[in-house]
């Protein structure tokens, strides 16, 4: 998107405070209506995060406080999102809404903004904003780091969620901005060409030799501030790693040291035409010349890099509940875990994310609601990132908007073992539904591949040539879900 017309994003519509649709107006008085008692809301939002957790079944990752949220909360084991790609599958969590397939959507989003802003709704912290929220994001929450754009992604003049935030941060330290904070290694070190980087890093030292210990730094002055303010907070936090490349403090490499690693599932590349791809964004770094496709002790090197930037990861989390804690704001706290997308390691011959295939599409979703009946619960409730906008309305008491095209979870939040989700819709360059039994996927020239999880092939054998009536059906569906009126 040129530059000029970024800038008029910022200036034109800077709160669509008044927004009509299906007859549904907001009026800025409401914001002064808010009651002191509405919970605050902490959405923790981290990058490539595969459900590879103790609390989501699986056993060799450290995750102690990820899986102590667990504990406070609903872990929804069958969450899908939106994209699989950072920036779209944001601009669904922000905006409640099917949206674009790539990492400009919420950049094209600020676009219809400046040129159009009676078509554009108003985003999730935006609407909470409007509801009498100071509301605050730290790190990576849209797709920028800070969430700005421009050169070095630090323009003040070019803002990606105009009227989204009272304060949007990017503490970048040693990476001189938030363009290198992004893919930053230990002591400042900046991506610049790829192929000079190496893809795996553990460096000694503290939390803050890599970019997340600065983000939470900042979150908790944030939280130190925002609980003397006399408002509710949506503060928003975006933890980085575990996204390439995988760099963190040496001490969480030590949880992985000599592990025994299970085996990669279905680790052939696929045979026919599906969204599989060469792992693009993984293979441009300095590899030293190894393909964890072909071998096996590099492939390990990887997984268990991978598990110590989650471990990291899990590090941060565990330090702003603390503060909550310390704080007492923990019991009125709404809080969010929520993984942007999942993230191949080895599986399909893919190492990263883009397909449409369940690991990239399946993450992290815990919800703690204040008071919650149901603490430690887990659930199989199929939902979608398109959920959360409307669930945290929902627990707050504000409106639910009906320009949100997803639903509120609270019924699942109260009876996690008995309620039903939903089939969830996801798109690349492809399309797909995932319900409880198959997933669909239609290419754009009609070709489909449909997979049934009821047997042990679940998403290598497609048996879509031998079901017609459930590919006509399930294409059906998908279709008028993505329909507009």
């Amino acid at each position: 998107m040129p530059n000029s017309i970024r800038r008029r994003a910022i200036t034109t519509g800077l709160s669509t405070i008044s927004w009509s649709l299906a007859g549904l107006t907001v009026v800025l008085g409401t914001a002064l209506l808010v009651a002191a008692e509405r919970p605050n809301v902490l959405l923790i939002c981290v990058d490539d995060l595969r459900p590879e957790l103790q609390c989501f079944g699986k056993a060799y990752i450290h995750s102690p406080n990820i899986d102590r949220l667990a504990t406070r909360g609903v872990a929804f084991h069958k969450h899908y999102v939106q994209a699989p790609t950072c920036g779209a599958s944001r601009f669904t969590l922000l905006t409640g809404r099917y949206g674009g397939s790539g990492n400009e959507a919420i950049f094209d989003r600020a676009e219809l903004l400046a040129t159009k802003p009676e078509q554009v709704a108003p985003s999730m912290s935006e609407w909470f904003r409007q509801h009498g929220y100071t509301t605050v994001s730290v790190g990576k929450v849209s797709h920028h780091p800070g969430g700005r754009g421009g050169d070095d992604w630090d323009s003040e003049d070019i803002i990606e969620m105009p009227g989204a935030w009272d304060r949007h941060l990017c503490p970048s330290g040693d990476w001189q901005h938030p363009r290198g904070f992004m893919h930053g290694l230990a002591h400042g070190e900046i991506r610049n060409d790829a192929t000079q980087m190496d893809v795996l890093q553990s460096a000694d030292g503290p939390d803050n030799i890599y970019p997340d210990g600065l983000t939470t730094d900042e979150a908790l002055r944030q939280l130190e501030l925002l609980s003397s303010g006399g408002q509710p907070y949506f503060l928003a936090v975006g933890i980085l790693r575990p996204h390439l490349p995988f760099g963190a403090p040496a001490k969480y490499m030590q949880n992985y040291v000599g592990v025994e690693l299970p085996a990669i599932p279905h680790p052939e590349k696929p045979d026919g035409k599906t969204t599989w791809h060469a792992s693009g964004e993984f293979m441009k770094y300095n590899r030293w010349d190894r393909d964890p496709n072909t071998d096996g002790d590099f492939a390990n090197q990887v997984r268990r890099h991978y598990a110590a930037c989650v471990t990291y990861a899990d590090a941060q989390v565990g330090r702003l509940i603390d503060r909550l804690d310390e704080l007492r704001q923990l019991e009125n706290t709404i809080i969010v875990l929520w993984g942007d997308h999942g993230w191949h390691l080895g599986e399909h011959a893919i190492w990263g994310k883009h397909s449409l295939f369940e690991e990239s599409l399946r993450s992290p979703l815990i919800i703690c609601a204040p008071a919650a009946t149901q603490a430690g619960a887990k659930t199989a409730a199929m939902v979608e990132t398109l959920d959360i906008f409307p669930t945290l309305c929902d627990l707050s008491g504000l409106p639910v908007p009906e320009f949100v095209d997803g639903i509120s979870l609270k019924t699942i939040l109260d009876s996690p073992d008995t309620a039903h989700g939903h089939s969830a819709i996801s798109y690349a360059k492809a399309k797909t539904i995932r319900t409880d039994r198959y997933r669909l996927i239609l290419h754009p020239d009609g070709y489909c591949e449909l997979y049934d999880h009821s047997l042990p092939d679940a998403e290598t054998q497609n048996i879509a040539d031998q079901n017609p009536d459930t590919v006509a059906q399930l294409s059906e569906q998908l279709q008028q879900r993505l329909r507009r009126d």
